[in-house]
């Protein structure tokens, strides 16, 4: 079998492929990936360091005009090198670096009619797509099928959470994307809900590696995709989604116009997990969708609603939370729920006047809703409509709100796409940042709409409020997203409830089990450009001041981000770079106490504070200098935490 050498020129072969296969390798040539045509269908396999990653697995897809399945041709292929620099302040890393080839292979049916598929391989990440060519009149498209597939070896074991049916939970405000992660599972096993698993998903193959599994660039021109259920073999492909969501209006198949393209299918690889966590792929091969009105602003909020509950939504309460961000130098405050019938507008705009003379903004919070599910809360209906929207937009800009918090939403179909992307391309014409919660995964989202700041789609902390079973599980929860969900987008989870019962008073409602050292740390793990962090007036007087200090000083924009060790599940240390200063998280969710030895070059022979937790849990504060081979071992108290910091 000949293989095809791959040049770093761009070269258009115009004669059929003799060859059986092309080889796309990394720059650094560790990763491999092989494209195949057998019996006139696409496969493609992917090693790392001449490990087996995926064996072969299908490519391919079926739409009402052509298939793209079977008997196709080969006709030509070209490659290039990319080298791309870019900035990005709202992601884990705000200079990048995106090194690697591109292979695209072009094959055709009996009628005539193309498809091209485009790899992009870099040292740790793969990166492909579709593109669909016109065929005569023929100028659109329905995509019926798509046979992508990821086919691990039968011995791995998954990271993975499911996808929840439509229209059921709580105010039938499902799939939110908050659902359980089961770890280490053999591959195969059938989700919670029996429709797939949503993404990303993890993937251990053994001593071959790691396998992240995602999608990015996913806009109003496709819907979001997810994993299918997995065959015993290993195999799960993309799915669509389920024909019930957003009420059942709207296709669950996505439309194109040719010629069109497809979103990236992304797969990070290692053979530990350093480069699952510090990943960039979901940004690296996206492109802004349009420029920002203004310069926008980043920063930490506080959140009356979050302990308080929807009591708090009034303007004493408000003024209160407003105060909080101001006494901890904060940049934002956020009104939630119920805001426009248990305050008002115009004492909304009372709270946005009194929030400016403290130097704080405020942002407010929507319901999405038009008919996709019955959540109660206001304001309705003006999110869902571009007139609507509009004139909110103009109200909120007039007042100096700095942004929106729009929830619960009807799934992944591409009107769904179509509203967030409308949502967000509306608020930066208003100047307005943008968050979505009971929502879907951000796909590359932080590159392609410059006002977006984040999403939910993640099992958050509100959960800790409303069930003792989500504090008894906080711990295990919080050491999986790093390596997965945060992993490949912002992840607006709410973090650092110091209460030590989830209630206004502090004295009733569930208990936390974790440490006040764990929750600071999850200020570093959790990365989103706004923070939205659980803390309360009371707690200014209930911890010592290195606590409440430190809350006041931890920055949400990250220069670079470093993974020292971990285990999905089970524990994670993690370093975080903002301007010089360093900040080192670890936190606990083994049962017992872990020590684990770990180097710091960046903070080799210098001074630091370390934040640990006492026998009695109580948090501690003191100084120590790190040794010049930057060698230190932590003790991490079960549902505990330990911090370094060099300021």
């Amino acid at each position: 079998m000949k293989k095809i050498i791959l040049s770093l020129m761009s070269i258009f072969i115009l004669f059929p492929l003799l060859a059986e296969q092309i080889e796309i390798k990394s720059p650094d040539n560790n990763l491999a990936v092989s494209l195949s045509l057998t019996d006139g269908s696409l496969f493609y396999s992917v090693a790392y360091k001449n490990k087996n990653i995926l064996e072969d697995s299908p490519l391919g897809m079926i739409t009402n005009v052509s298939d793209f399945s079977q008997n196709l041709v080969f006709v030509e292929k070209s490659t290039q090198a990319i080298h791309k620099t870019y900035q990005e302040p709202k992601i884990k890393k705000s200079n990048v670096t995106y090194n690697a080839n591109e292979v695209t292979a072009t094959f055709k049916t009996e009628h005539d009619e193309k498809i091209s598929l485009i790899f992009r391989v870099s040292n740790n990440d793969i990166a492909f797509k579709y593109a669909l060519s016109q065929n005569g009149e023929t100028a659109r498209c329905i995509i019926e099928k798509e046979l992508t597939g990821f086919n691990f070896p039968s011995f791995t074991t998954t990271f993975l959470t499911p996808q929840a049916p439509p229209m059921i939970g709580w105010m039938k405000t499902k799939p939110s994307y908050e659902e359980e992660y089961v770890p280490d599972e053999p591959v195969g096993t059938p989700s919670k809900y029996g429709v797939g698993y949503t993404f990303p998903g993890l993937f251990h193959i053994g001593d071959n590696g790691w396998a992240l599994v995602s999608e990015t660039g996913v806009g109003s021109l496709y819907c979001g995709s997810k994993l299918s259920e997995g065959t015993k073999d290993g195999l799960y492909t993309i799915s669509f989604p389920e024909e019930g969501e957003n009420n059942g209006i709207g296709s669950a198949n996505p439309a194109i116009s040719l010629p069109g393209e497809t979103p990236w299918r992304t797969i990070t690889i290692g053979e530990d997990l350093k480069p699952i966590v510090e990943t960039t792929i979901a940004f690296d091969v996206v492109e802004p969708l349009y420029e920002p009105s203004i310069d926008y602003e980043f920063g930490r909020s506080t959140w009356s609603w979050l302990l308080w509950q929807d009591g708090s939504i009034n303007f004493e309460d408000q003024k209160t939370y407003i105060d909080l961000s101001s006494d901890m130098g904060y940049e934002l405050v956020l009104i939630d729920n119920w805001w426009d019938t248990r305050i008002g507008r115009e004492k909304v705009e009372e709270l946005a006047r009194y929030a400016a003379s403290k130097d704080v903004g405020i942002s407010l919070w929507y319901n999405s809703n038009g008919f996709w599910s019955d959540a109660p809360q206001g304001p309705k209906n003006r999110m869902n409509t571009s007139v609507a929207r509009k004139e909110e937009m103009a109200w909120l800009q007039s007042i100096g709100a700095k942004g929106i918090k729009v929830d619960f939403f009807g799934g992944d179909k591409q009107e769904t796409m179509q509203l967030y992307e409308d949502i967000m391309s509306d608020a930066n014409d208003y100047g307005l940042a943008v968050i979505f919660h009971g929502c879907t995964l951000p796909r590359g989202w932080e590159i392609m709409y410059p006002n977006f700041a984040g999403n939910e789609a993640v099992l958050a902390s509100e959960n800790l409020i409303f069930t003792q079973y989500a504090n008894d599980q906080e711990a295990f929860n919080a050491t999986l997203h790093p390596f997965i969900r945060n992993s490949v987008g912002s992840m607006d989870f709410g973090p650092v409830l110091l209460n030590k019962q989830h209630n206004r008073s502090n004295d009733g409602g569930s208990i936390r089990k974790t440490t006040e050292i764990f929750q600071l740390a999850t200020a570093v793990l959790f990365q989103t450009p706004i923070q939205h962090f659980g803390i309360t007036p009371n707690n200014l007087q209930e911890y010592p001041a290195f606590v409440i200090d430190f809350m006041k000083e931890v920055p949400t924009l990250w220069d670079e981000t470093v993974y020292i060790d971990g285990y999905p599940g089970k524990y994670v240390v993690l370093a975080r770079r903002h301007a010089d200063q360093w900040y080192i998280a670890a936190i606990n969710a083994e049962d017992e106490v872990k020590k684990v030895d770990i180097k710091l070059p960046m903070l080799a022979g210098k001074n630091v504070s370390l934040y640990s937790d006492e026998k009695d849990r109580s948090p501690h504060f003191n100084t120590l200098k790190i040794k010049e081979d930057g060698k230190i071992t932590l003790t991490i108290e079960s549902g505990g935490g330990v911090i370094i910091t060099n300021k």
